[in-house]
């Protein structure tokens, strides 16, 4: 869904989220988009977002390439797979299940229903298997409860959008074994319900709920 026209003043693509940051010593505002740029860039350059960055180097290893530690390894890598990577498989679900929807006229439904299932049982649902079992053994070998170790860092918080907005969906793509995403890959599962249950995000939804005036439900 495109955002407003009145975005176009802000970035040339017109679409959001978009931020704009205003440099403390009175400089001109910085314009940033793209979630994984903007996430970064408030980690790296405001007051408390490094706690939300693991250590990025071993000791003794400071500025030696192949001295970063596992956990900032993980976590870089996660920024920029959460939309390069995940959210392309995520959002052509949306796009091809349009095709089985009932705004496609009744007499060419069966026909487009058709081309949609055989697109989502050798692409789509294939693909959403890796991803998941990727992100399952990643949570498996973590040191701790999220991605990359024992505290929540900018990285769970980018996947924590995809994740929660997807979990309601994923069942419709293909036939999990266990018969559900949740059951076939539970750690990933109890992952959401940890990220869903921090105080941020349920202090986010609230305030979403109170700017639009109704309850909040999670969409890609």
């Amino acid at each position: 869904m495109l955002a407003p026209a009145e975005l176009m003043k802000i970035h040339p693509l017109g679409k959001s989220p978009v931020i704009k940051v205003t440099p403390a010593n009175g400089g001109a505002p910085l314009t940033l988009a793209e979630s994984g740029w903007m996430t970064q860039y408030l980690v790296e350059n405001t007051p408390t977002g490094a706690k939300l960055m693991p250590p990025k180097y071993k000791e003794g290893q400071e500025g030696k390439i192949g001295g970063e530690t596992e956990e900032y390894m993980r976590y870089m890598y996660i920024m920029h797979y959460c939309e390069g990577s995940l959210m392309p498989i995520l959002v052509m679900t949306i796009v091809i299940n349009a095709l089985k929807s009932p705004q496609v006229p009744f007499f060419i439904r069966p026909i487009t229903g058709a081309a949609a299932n055989r697109i989502f049982s050798t692409f789509i649902f294939p693909n959403a298997q890796k991803h998941m079992g990727m992100l399952d053994g990643m949570l498996k070998s973590s040191s701790g409860r999220y991605l990359c170790g024992d505290k929540l860092t900018a990285a769970d918080i980018l996947m924590s959008f995809p994740l929660i907005a997807a979990r309601g969906r994923l069942d419709e793509i293909g036939n999990w074994e266990g018969g559900s995403w949740a059951k076939a890959f539970p750690a990933i599962n109890e992952y959401v319900d940890r990220l869903e249950a921090e105080e941020g995000y349920k202090k986010s939804v609230q305030k979403v709920e109170e700017l639009e005036g109704r309850k909040f439900q999670p969409s890609l």
